[in-house]
């Protein structure tokens, strides 16, 4: 075997010596990274333990011949693909359309022609970097889809979607989760005072805040409407979601924000509704959450602002 570095590795299965050492020498002297194994087993589990973008295969070989190789590659991998080449003497066009129905992308005729051989490759690389393209636009798309324009964090939409999947998750676990729905105080003065763009910069200062206090790959955190703020944390019981709202509240209380060349202040009220599933398994839905957290932020923003109040539900 060989293994070296390259962009798009190459797994080469053939069971003859002659012709898998004649191949393997064509595509290295054209720079590309060459890993060989004696026939379609090897082959499959050699796959199983690092992704080649790239498949040369031979048609006949023991244990396992290259029409199954191909079959077992595309259902290993059925959102990463792969660009398969069947090295073949079968050239009947019943053959041939055997093997692209088993999942070649293409075929070269035994023995290989040296330039044939590097141009499939080559043909197979511009296919993969398409794909590739295309596959980093739609996430992109993606992105843009669910991201608040303004302050880069989760938008309502992507609130609307994801709160009902924390909240199955939870009744599945019987773990608790907690919402904190947050408001800027005053908010509406800082508009007025300083101007719209003051009023942006401080969203985005808030968002970046919020964000960046929270758990990374668990815990997450939406825009809910104007200068609303939701933070969704999962697995988190009362108690715990207290003491990181408390820690926000005087962060942001601390924290001068710049805006257009004068610095200002705010601070934020929190409402923090936890529910914790209990023996009666009633499910609640995410309406019932979001309000119970709007009532507790009413309720701080009625208690004076810049401050928590906590409520918890069971179900």
């Amino acid at each position: 075997m060989n293994d070296n570095c390259h962009p798009y590795p190459i797994l080469l299965a053939e069971d003859d010596l002659i012709s898998r050492q004649l191949c393997k020498k064509i595509l290295a002297r054209e720079g590309f990274a060459v890993t060989t194994v004696a026939n379609g087993r090897e082959a499959l589990e050699l796959f199983r333990q690092r992704f080649f973008p790239i498949v040369l295969t031979d048609w006949q070989m023991p244990e396992m011949e290259g029409p199954e190789l191909c079959r077992a590659i595309r259902e290993e991998n059925p959102d990463r693909y792969v660009f398969i080449v069947m090295l073949t003497s079968k050239d009947s066009k019943e053959n041939i359309i055997s093997g692209l129905e088993a999942g070649a992308d293409d075929y070269i005729a035994k023995p290989a022609h040296p330039a044939e051989l590097v141009a499939r490759i080559r043909t197979g690389i511009r296919i993969l970097e398409l794909e590739r393209s295309l596959k980093a636009a739609v996430e992109e798309i993606h992105q843009m889809s669910v991201t608040d324009p303004l302050t880069g964090i989760y938008n309502r939409g992507y609130i609307n979607k994801r709160l009902p999947q924390e909240i199955r998750r939870a009744h599945r676990y019987g773990r608790d989760l907690t919402l904190v729905l947050c408001d800027i105080d005053h908010f509406k003065r800082v508009n007025d005072t300083y101007g719209h763009l003051a009023g942006d910069a401080v969203l985005k200062s808030f968002a970046r805040c919020l964000a960046g206090s929270i758990r990374q790959q668990v815990d997450w955190v939406g825009r809910y409407g104007g200068e609303e703020f939701l933070i969704v944390l999962p697995e988190t019981h009362l108690e715990g979601a207290l003491v990181l709202t408390e820690r926000i509240r005087r962060t942001l209380e601390s924290t001068p924000i710049e805006t257009s060349g004068k610095t200002t202040g705010i601070t934020s009220s929190f409402g923090v509704a936890c529910f914790s599933p209990g023996t009666r398994k009633a499910v609640i839905t995410p309406e019932a959450l979001l309000q119970e957290a709007d009532n507790l932020l009413y309720r701080a923003k009625s208690g004076g602002r810049n401050r928590v109040e906590a409520g918890q539900l069971i179900c």
